[in-house]
């Protein structure tokens, strides 16, 4: 599943912690998001993450794909 932090979950996250003084554990508990994730947001200045896959790897079958496509042909024929 693809997820990503949105602007509003970064700024509960910064106004828990700095203005409502609540810990990192409680900020987790209240927001079900990972302690990992908190002090992430809290460390950074950033106002948006996101994760991009650099290089798409190509599907277990590709090797066998033309043999595949092949076969199937033959079959509805």
């Amino acid at each position: 599943m693809f997820w990503m932090l949105i602007v509003e979950t970064i700024a509960k996250i910064r106004r828990l912690s700095r203005v409502q003084g609540k810990s990192i554990k409680a900020i987790c508990r209240e927001l079900k998001v990972s302690r990992k994730v908190v002090r992430k947001v809290l460390r950074s200045d950033e106002t948006e993450f996101r994760y991009e896959r650099k290089h798409q790897p190509y599907p277990r079958m590709g090797a066998w794909r033309e043999e595949l496509d092949r076969m199937l042909t033959t079959n509805v024929a």
